[in-house]
C-alpha cells in the first residue's frame, strides 16, 4: 500500500493538491554522497582558454546554411508529459525590411487611423474552435463508467464543465487570437484550470491532455482539444478535530457535514469549515481560530484522512460595554439597545444584533463591536469578553420629501427636516408641511427613540390642519402624545402596540340632514387611541407569505353638539400566499364601528367612510356609503371592505390586478349588502426603500358622481 501525505489547497475557483510520498520525504531529510566530485565535474567543463570565439562572420554563413537547409517545419514541444503541437508556418518574407528608411522631410508624421474590427481580422488574427472531451458522456445524475471501468458521478462532471466556461481564457475570447503562439498559451493556462477545478472535484490524479489541430480548409479554424482523463475520484476516509474539548462535546463535529465515504469536494470541505469557524463563536467561543486542514491520501485506496486542528480560544460570558471614538452613545445607551444581559453566554448573532440596532439609529456614520478580553472571571470560572464599540457620529440633519396622487385626494406633496439628535440620545425634533390640493398642514414632533427600551418610542407633535373634501371641510388642531413599540427592518416583531392621548378642536363644514343644510360646528374631542398588532409576515415592506392583523381602539368624549361619549373601532386583516416564486396572492378585510352617539352629532371628520386608495379603488375618496341631495358623502359609523390582488413580479418590475369591494353605513353594525366593487390593474417599480406603486381602476357599480376611472400613485403596496 502506498500512501501519501498532502496538503489541500483550496480556493474559490478550484483546489490544488501537493503530494510527497513518506518515503521520499523521509529520504530529502537524510544526508546524500554527491552524484559526481568537484574534480570530475570541473573535468567535464570544457576550457574557454583553449579555443578561440567564433567569428561573426563564421556564425552568419552557418545560419545561412540553416535557412537554405530548410529542414524545420515543425517544432514538438513536451509539457508536463503532454503533446501540443505547435505548427509554424514557413518565415515570412516582408519586401519593407530590404528596403532603406524615408528622408525625414517625407516621413508621414499623421498617426495612422484606428484600425476596424474587420481590419484587425484581416490583419493576420487566428480564428479557433474549443472543444472539451471527455465530460460528454456523464450528463446523467446516473453513476458511469469510463473507458477504464472507474465509476465516476456525473454531477460533478456537470460542475466541471460549468465552472470551466465560465472561467475559460479560450472560451472568454470569443475564438480569436493575434496568433497561433497566443492559442498555445491560452491552451496551457485552460489545461491548468481544467486541473485545478478536477481537483478541487476529488480527481487528484487527473490529467489533461491538450491538442491544437491545424484547420482542415486554408483559412479555416484551428481546434483546440483539451482531452480530460479524470482518473479515481479520492473520497473521506477517517475524520478528525486536533481540538481540546469544548462545550457542548459535539459543537465542532455536528457542525461538519461532510463524512467519511463523501467524495473529497472543494467547496464541500471549505463551507464545512467556514460552518465551525461561524458556529464556535455562536456558542460561547468569540476568539476560536480555525487552523489549516491536512490530508493524508491512500493512493491505493482512493481515500483521504482529514484532519483539522481548532484553536477555539476560552469559553466566555458576555461582559461590560466599552466605547471608543467620538461617542454619541455612552455604555448606558448602548446596553438599552442590546438583547443580552452581562453574564449570558457569549453568542456573535446577538453582538450582529447590536451593530445592527445602532446602525439603525441614523445617527452613526461608522460602528464596530468586536469582543475583547476581560480580566474578570465568573463564579463557575468561566471567562467573560467585553465588547469594544467604536462610533463616528453622522451628520444629524436631513431633509425628506415625497409625493403622491390619488382621484379624489389630488396631488399630495410632504416635506420635512429633521434634527435626529436635538436631545441626545435619539432625541429628534421635526418639522413637517403638508401641501396638497385638498390637504394643507404643517408639524412640529419631538420623538423619542429607544427611550428606555429598544424599539420604544415616544412622539409629541403640535399640528395645523386645512382638510377640504366633498364631505366636509375642516379647520384642525391637534396636539398628540403616543408611546408605541414598533417593528423595523432589522427586527420584525410579531406584537406591536401603541397608546396615547390626544385633543383636538376642529371647525367643520358639513351637511345636516336632519336640517337639510349645510352648517359649520366647532367641536372639541379628547380620545384615549390604542392599537395591537400581531404579524407573522415574512416582510415589512413587501410581504409574500404570512398574516397580519390590527386592531385599533379608539375612546372619545366630544363637545360641540352636547356632551358625546363614544368608541371607535377598526379590525384589519390580510393576508399574503406565494402561488409561485414570483407570483403572490394577497388579500385584505377591514371592518370598523362607531358606537355610542348617532351619526349626526359626530364630527364629519371622525366619522367612517370608504373608497380611495388605501380602500377601495376605483371610487373616489370617502364617496362610498349615504349621500346628501347634492350627491356628496356624509360618513357612516360602520364599514366593510374586502380586496384581492394577484401580484407578478419579473426583476425590478411587476404587474398587479385586483377587485376591491366594500361599503360605509348609516347604522353602528356593519350590514355587509350593497356591496361597491371596483377592479383594476397596477404597476409596481422595486426599490430598496419598498416598491412604488401606480394603480388604475374603475367601479363596476358606479353611481351618479362617481368617475369612470381613478389613479392612484403611491410608494409602497396597497397592503
Amino acid at each position: 500500500m502506498i500512501r501519501t501525505i498532502a496538503i489541500l489547497y483550496l480556493s474559490s475557483a478550484a483546489a490544488s493538491l501537493l503530494a510527497q510520498s513518506p518515503a521520499d520525504a523521509k529520504a530529502n531529510n537524510a544526508p546524500r554522497a554527491p552524484i559526481i566530485t568537484d574534480t570530475e565535474f570541473d573535468a567535464a567543463i570544457p576550457s574557454l582558454d583553449d579555443v578561440p570565439l567564433e567569428s561573426i562572420e563564421a556564425w552568419q554563413a552557418d545560419q545561412e546554411n540553416r535557412e537554405a537547409d530548410g529542414s524545420v517545419a515543425q517544432a514538438v514541444a513536451e509539457l508536463d508529459n503532454d503533446v501540443v503541437e505547435l505548427l509554424l508556418d514557413p518565415p515570412a518574407t516582408d519586401r519593407l525590411m530590404d528596403d532603406s528608411l524615408p528622408l525625414i522631410e517625407n516621413f508621414d508624421a499623421e498617426p495612422p487611423p484606428e484600425p476596424t474590427l474587420d481590419a484587425e481580422r484581416d490583419a493576420g488574427a487566428v480564428r479557433y474552435i474549443l472543444r472539451l472531451d471527455g465530460l460528454d458522456a456523464m450528463r446523467t445524475t446516473d453513476v458511469a463508467q469510463d473507458a477504464d471501468g472507474i465509476a465516476v458521478e456525473a454531477a460533478a462532471w456537470n460542475d466541471v464543465r460549468s465552472r470551466f466556461y465560465d472561467l475559460s481564457s479560450l472560451k472568454d475570447n470569443g475564438g480569436r487570437a493575434d496568433s497561433r503562439a497566443e492559442i498555445g498559451q491560452r491552451a496551457r493556462a485552460d489545461r491548468q484550470l481544467l486541473l485545478d477545478i478536477l481537483n478541487g472535484q476529488g480527481f487528484f490524479d487527473a490529467d489533461v491532455q491538450v491538442k491544437i489541430e491545424a484547420p482542415v480548409t486554408e483559412g479555416g479554424a484551428v481546434n483546440v482539444v483539451l482531452t480530460v482523463l479524470p482518473g479515481r475520484r479520492y473520497h473521506l476516509g477517517p475524520i478528525a478535530f486536533v481540538a481540546p474539548a469544548v462545550q457542548p462535546s459535539d459543537l465542532i463535529s455536528g457542525n461538519f457535514a461532510p463524512k467519511t465515504g463523501d467524495a473529497i469536494v472543494a467547496d464541500v470541505i471549505l463551507a464545512a469549515e467556514a460552518n465551525i469557524s461561524v458556529a464556535l463563536p455562536q456558542n460561547g467561543y468569540p476568539f476560536a481560530n480555525v487552523g489549516q486542514r491536512d490530508i493524508l491520501l491512500d493512493s491505493s485506496a482512493g481515500t483521504g484522512e482529514y484532519t483539522l486542528p481548532i484553536d477555539p480560544g476560552v469559553r466566555s460570558y458576555f461582559g461590560q460595554l466599552r466605547t471608543e471614538g467620538a461617542a454619541t452613545f455612552d455604555a448606558g445607551h448602548i446596553a438599552i439597545l442590546r438583547r443580552f444581559k452581562t453574564g449570558d453566554l457569549y453568542d456573535s448573532r446577538k453582538v450582529d444584533d447590536l451593530r445592527a440596532a445602532l446602525i439603525a439609529t441614523g445617527l452613526l456614520s461608522t460602528v464596530s463591536v468586536e469582543a475583547v478580553p476581560s480580566e474578570g472571571v465568573a463564579p463557575d470560572g468561566t471567562s467573560y469578553a467585553d465588547l469594544r464599540v467604536r462610533q463616528e457620529a453622522a451628520p444629524p440633519r436631513s431633509l425628506a420629501a415625497s409625493a403622491g396622487y390619488g382621484t379624489g385626494q389630488g396631488f399630495r406633496a410632504e416635506g420635512s427636516w429633521t434634527h435626529r439628535n436635538l436631545f441626545p440620545p435619539e432625541g429628534a425634533l421635526r418639522l413637517a408641511t403638508l401641501l396638497g390640493t385638498q390637504e394643507q398642514a404643517a408639524s412640529v414632533v419631538f420623538d423619542r427613540g429607544n427611550a428606555g427600551r429598544r424599539d420604544r418610542n415616544i412622539e409629541i407633535s403640535l399640528s395645523a390642519l386645512h382638510s377640504n373634501y366633498d364631505a366636509f371641510e375642516a379647520y384642525t388642531g391637534r396636539l398628540a402624545v403616543t408611546m408605541a413599540l414598533v417593528s423595523t427592518p432589522i427586527w420584525q416583531k410579531k406584537f406591536t402596540w401603541s397608546i396615547g392621548a390626544e385633543i383636538l378642536g376642529t371647525s367643520e363644514d358639513a351637511f345636516e340632514l336632519a336640517r337639510g343644510v349645510r352648517d359649520r360646528q366647532i367641536y372639541y374631542v379628547a380620545a384615549l387611541p390604542g392599537q395591537i398588532g400581531f404579524d407573522r409576515s415574512n416582510d415589512l415592506l413587501d410581504p409574500v407569505m404570512g398574516y397580519r392583523v390590527n386592531l385599533r381602539i379608539s375612546p372619545e368624549a366630544s363637545l360641540g353638539t352636547g356632551k358625546q361619549f363614544y368608541a371607535r373601532a377598526i379590525l384589519d386583516g390580510s393576508y399574503y400566499f406565494p402561488v409561485k416564486d414570483n407570483i403572490v396572492v394577497a388579500a385584505r378585510a377591514r371592518v370598523g364601528t362607531i358606537s355610542g352617539s348617532s351619526r349626526d352629532n359626530l364630527a364629519p371628520s371622525r366619522r367612517l367612510y370608504g373608497g380611495g386608495g388605501g380602500s377601495v379603488r376605483g371610487f373616489g375618496y370617502q364617496r362610498l356609503g349615504p349621500l346628501d341631495p347634492n350627491n356628496d358623502p356624509i360618513g357612516g359609523r360602520s364599514v366593510n371592505e374586502f380586496a384581492l390582488e394577484g401580484r407578478y413580479r419579473f426583476g425590478n418590475f411587476g404587474v398587479v390586478g385586483f377587485v376591491d369591494a366594500g361599503q360605509a353605513y348609516e347604522s353602528s353594525i356593519p350590514k355587509f349588502d350593497d356591496w361597491r366593487v371596483g377592479a383594476g390593474i397596477g404597476g409596481r417599480f422595486y426599490t430598496n426603500f419598498g416598491p412604488i406603486r401606480l394603480d388604475l381602476a374603475t367601479p363596476l357599480n358606479r353611481r351618479p358622481g362617481d368617475s369612470r376611472f381613478s389613479v392612484y400613485v403611491s410608494i409602497g403596496q396597497a397592503f
